[in-house]
């Protein structure tokens, strides 16, 4: 695993944290609510494609 991706996923997550506490203050939760939803995609589609390259390793490893 790089370390660029555990640094792209804090950044992501500190981005997303303070923009959300942001909006929570000002009165709009549910913009708040997107915004948390969209980080976690996002972040979930960066950690897909490193497990789809895991598994691409592993089976040319074991020849499948």
């Amino acid at each position: 695993m790089e370390v660029d991706l555990i640094f792209k996923i804090a950044a992501i997550g500190i981005l997303v944290a303070v923009l959300n506490q942001l909006l929570i203050r000002s009165g709009r939760e549910e913009q708040g609510l997107v915004l948390v939803l969209a980080g976690l995609v996002t972040t979930m589609v960066l950690m897909v494609r490193e497990i789809s390259e895991l598994f691409a390793l592993i089976k040319d490893l074991f020849n499948f």
